[in-house]
């Protein structure tokens, strides 16, 4: 895609809507009658408290306070469907049945159950309404963050998941393999643009948002990607890995050795993944994302770095790159 084409199909996201596959998705189906205070007592965030149609965030950890993987909750009324990094599903899908005793829970790998298209934009709802059936007028608009429903589509049934990891909220939807083209397609009639993954990936970094096995991984504890507002509930029952983020919320007062931020960079190279960062000449983090941003016209990062370097405005370098630490979004949502 050229420059050209990739600003035009950008504005028109930010101002209309855009459509993408979300193939670096998995799916896990947790049915049962005891699914919601199973998945309870082992995920951050309060799964029981929902109700059909809703839906959190949340991150499944392990008993030192470490990521085993964040994750949406869907709970759909007959069954919780959860969308985690694919790379991560089946290693979640063995611990998730390990601890299945005596409870009446079923768990089962939906990914391959479902074909998804990701439909953006600030005309995302009333797109979405027009292709689909079975909703009532105004309910895909008043969708809250995470809230879920059943639709239809040409025939086919349709699960529609309101999500904001996107970048530019919209929405999910779940459909079976043999009419996702057909779906595509009416989109991209009505006006979604087919987005790359490239610019998909420039929406994310510019709204602040980390994914999985880029900006934290599996010796990362949720304080330091700053997701504990989204996914972890101060008020739920136990769950693994609560003692120790207790321990540093309250006793440490939320300091952790190190903190997801953003970089505002000069110039106009692109750093890559990894590139390390300096105060002076000491290392202190390393770029964990970064792209070129139409918005701000520069490049801009999220990166991980010691956490005396953590606060907005502080100047740093990236490979001799002047850079400026940034509050997060860079862009929030037209």
């Amino acid at each position: 895609m050229t420059t050209e084409h990739n600003t035009a199909t950008y504005e028109l996201v930010r101002r209309h809507a855009g459509q993408f596959s979300r193939t670096d998705l998995g799916r896990i189906a947790v049915s049962g009658t005891d699914r919601a205070s199973y998945l309870n007592g082992l995920l951050t965030n309060d799964v029981v408290a929902l109700a059909a149609g809703q839906g959190c965030y949340a991150a499944y950890l392990t008993a030192q306070g470490r990521m085993i993987t964040d994750l949406h909750v869907y709970e759909l009324g007959d069954v919780i469907l959860l969308t985690l990094p694919r790379d991560v599903k089946d290693a979640v899908l063995a611990k998730l049945d390990q601890f299945v005793f005596s409870e009446d829970v079923k768990i089962g790998d939906a990914t391959d159950s479902f074909a998804c298209v990701a439909l953006v934009g600030p005309d995302a709802a009333s797109i979405a309404g027009q292709m689909l059936g079975g909703v009532a007028p105004g309910a895909l608009a008043a969708l809250p963050e995470h809230g879920n429903l059943r639709a239809r589509f040409d025939g086919q049934d349709v699960i529609v998941l309101r999500v904001s990891d996107t970048g530019e909220p919209g929405f999910e939807l779940l459909i079976d393999a043999t009419a996702v083209t057909a779906l595509a397609s009416a989109l991209g009639v009505a006006g979604a643009r087919l987005v790359d993954p490239e610019l998909v990936d420039v929406l994310r970094v510019e709204a602040g948002v980390p994914k999985f096995h880029h900006d934290m991984d599996e010796d990362t504890i949720p304080l330091e990607a700053g997701i504990e507002p989204r996914a972890i509930s101060s008020t739920k029952g136990c769950y693994v890995g609560q003692e120790v983020i207790i321990r540093v919320l309250h006793r440490g007062h939320g300091r952790v050795a190190r903190r997801l931020v953003g970089l505002t960079l000069e110039g106009v190279a692109v750093p890559a993944a990894g590139t390390m960062v300096h105060a002076q000449s000491r290392e202190i983090g390393r770029v964990t994302s970064a792209v070129a941003s139409p918005a701000l016209n520069r490049p801009i990062a999220l990166a991980t770095l010691h956490r005396d370097f953590t606060e907005a405005g502080t100047r740093v370098t990236v490979d001799a790159t002047d850079a400026i630490v940034t509050a997060l979004p860079f862009v929030s949502p037209r």
